[in-house]
This record gives structure tokens, C-alpha cells and sequence, in this order.
């Protein structure tokens, strides 16, 4: 995992170690790649991830977005805050029916309130399967 500096490597190792062991993001294979409070980089499994036709559900593609965007605003608030999504949206471009898709997440307001990140979903051949928009509102923990 590529990280900015020290501080996001501590915040992030908080994050992980305590929010997402046992939870969704683990049940759904997510795995950090690249973490700063700019950019966050992650891959997902399409296998067990699929809806009745054998398709990477959109659900799973908004919980990949969600989960990348959170951390980065996560990274931006700092120690003692958190981020708590309050919107996001999707537009699924393409099925993606195998292997593993990448998140990569990049701030494009980062306030003391409000973060908001655009997360560009892809296949393993770097076509895009979905672009998100994810807004966090930042508070004190």
C-alpha cells in the first residue's frame, strides 16, 4: 500500500484496524491499494459481488465508491473527525462480469466540513464500468 506521509499512514491504520475489520468492506474483498487524503486507490472482486445475471451488481460498485471516497475525506479531516457520507450518485457505463475492478478516488473540494471526491471505477482493461460522486460532511468524532 502507497501512502502520502505519516499521518495518513497512522489515520489510515485506525481506519482500517477498527472500521473495517468485520464489515462490508471486508465481506466485499475491497482492498486499499493507495491512500492519501487527495487520492485513494482500491480493487474489488467482481466474483461474489454479481446480481442475478451474472453482472457486477451497481450496489457493490456505490459501496466500492463510497467505501474510497470516505477514506480519503476520512485522511482529509484529520485526527479526531470523521467523515460521514451524506450523498452520492452513479452512472454505470458497462457490465463487468470477471476478474477485479479498481476505484480511484480524487478529492475535489476538501474543506473543513465538506469533502467531495469523483471516484472513476474500471475493468481490468481500463475500461470504465461506472463514474461516482461521492460528498462527505466532515465533524468532529
Amino acid at each position: 500500500m502507497t501512502l502520502t506521509g505519516p499521518d495518513d499512514t497512522t489515520r489510515l491504520e485506525e481506519l482500517m484496524g477498527a472500521s473495517y475489520k468485520n464489515s462490508l468492506v471486508e465481506r466485499m474483498g475491497i482492498e486499499i491499494t493507495e491512500a492519501s487524503a487527495e487520492r485513494v486507490v482500491a480493487t474489488m472482486p467482481v466474483d461474489g459481488n454479481t446480481q442475478p445475471y451474472g453482472l457486477l451488481h451497481g450496489g457493490a460498485s456505490c459501496v466500492l465508491a463510497e467505501t474510497i471516497g470516505s477514506t480519503g475525506a476520512a485522511l482529509h479531516a484529520g485526527p479526531g473527525r470523521i467523515a460521514v457520507g451524506i450523498e452520492i450518485n452513479a452512472t454505470h457505463h458497462r457490465s463487468a462480469t470477471a476478474g477485479r475492478v479498481t476505484g480511484v478516488a480524487t478529492r475535489l473540494h476538501g474543506g473543513r466540513t465538506v469533502a467531495t471526491y469523483d471516484i472513476e471505477i474500471t475493468d481490468e482493461r481500463g475500461r470504465r464500468v461506472c463514474t461516482s460522486r461521492l460528498t462527505c460532511m466532515l465533524r468532529d468524532a
